[in-house]
């Protein structure tokens, strides 16, 4: 096994194991934080594969965007209880 199938495979892990905590958590927080964590790993992926088209827009749509947008929501959550 080379060096990079065992980065291929931790990366993996890593995202089989973000996503069943963004989904599991309890506290929003901390998972809008496990989603944009996410989103960075899944641009990394796209890289590996030789995307880097995708990667750009996969950060710029899926973490830049959503995750604003995901961040403004809990603060207009918070300020309304």
């Amino acid at each position: 096994m080379n060096l990079e199938s065992l980065f291929d495979g931790i990366l993996a892990l890593s995202l089989l194991w973000i996503a069943w905590q963004t989904l599991t958590i309890r506290d929003l927080f901390r998972a809008v934080i496990l989603f944009i964590v996410y989103g960075l790993l899944m641009a990394l992926t796209w890289i590996r594969f030789s995307a880097p088209d995708v990667a750009i827009a996969y950060l710029a749509i899926g973490i830049g965007f959503t995750g604003v947008l995901f961040l403004d929501l809990l603060r207009d959550l918070r300020e309304s209880l």
